[in-house]
């Protein structure tokens, strides 16, 4: 299976008003608008991770759809990023309570549409004995915060009801590496700074929802070998008949997992409005 072409996690996020969240994203948290597709802006959100922010007007989602994902920053300087949420009175869901003899440590924010922000430390334990060597190889992100603030990868947070189910998804039929076990939430990798994390609903931040405002989206420069794979895959509940374009700029086809989470996977071809997010994937 190709899953040495993934590139990077590009998650979508949905916004009744686009142009407050892209605010947020470019001026408080700092961070990059890489591409601008009018009813879809993309932030570059770690060296090689994505956030697209999408007008949910423009969508295939409803808008009383549970936003049951979290979105983790990874960064060494949690304590830096919790401070400087609060001086720009962002709304904080859980507050930071530092411990560094815990496996991870941070806090989690509210970004303008409620979607949860997580800024986590992963510490030297045993738990994350593969993960920390990865992390330890990668130059952080530096954002255009006032202290110049550091991000170093993403974990997209996904909430399954069967947790066995999903792993078999992520793991057997995706063939993505598992990287950290926590029980009950896994980290898999999914690109040199992306990571996708599996969590029992109800154990972790979010309860189960049938229906998620999220898209889970994932960039590869092999799209034509993840189509065939998948389509033998009957997990995975695929809806577009052949590949999609979007104006020349974006290549894709979309999916079901096994607990209806929309799965996108997508290839940037050489287009205008393309070359700053192509720079930073390849």
């Amino acid at each position: 299976m190709p899953h040495h072409s993934l590139l990077a996690t590009n998650p979508f996020f949905y916004y009744a008003d686009l142009d407050a969240a892209t605010r947020f994203y470019t001026e408080t948290l700092g961070l990059e608008l890489v591409a601008d597709f009018g009813i879809a802006r993309t932030i570059r959100t770690s060296p090689a991770s994505f956030l697209t922010l999408m007008d949910i007007a423009h969508s295939l989602h409803k808008p009383d759809e549970p936003k049951a994902v979290t979105l983790a920053f990874v960064t060494d300087e949690v304590e830096a990023w919790y401070a400087h949420l609060q001086s720009q009175d962002v709304p904080i869901r859980h507050s930071l309570k530092s411990d560094s003899r815990k496996a991870h440590e941070g806090f989690v924010a509210l970004d303008p549409a409620g979607y949860f922000l997580e800024f986590e430390r992963f510490n030297p334990h045993p738990e994350n004995e593969q993960l920390l060597p990865q992390l330890a190889k990668i130059e952080p992100l530096i954002t255009a915060t006032p202290d110049r603030l550091p991000l170093s990868a993403t974990v997209l947070w996904l909430y399954y009801k069967e947790m066995t189910a999903a792993q078999h998804f992520l793991a057997d039929q995706l063939g993505l590496e598992i990287v950290v076990d926590q029980g009950w939430a896994k980290i898999y990798g999914a690109g040199r700074t992306s990571f996708i994390g599996p969590v029992e609903a109800g154990v972790g931040l979010h309860a189960y929802a049938p229906d998620k405002l999220v898209t889970v989206g994932l960039i590869t420069d092999d799209l034509p070998a993840w189509r065939a794979h998948l389509q033998a895959i009957p997990a995975f509940r695929l809806q577009t008949l052949e590949v999609e374009d979007v104006a020349g700029q974006l290549e894709f086809f979309y999916g079901f997992d096994p607990e209806d989470h929309y799965w996108e996977f997508e290839f940037y071809p050489v287009a205008p409005g393309n070359e700053r997010l192509r720079d930073l994937l390849l």
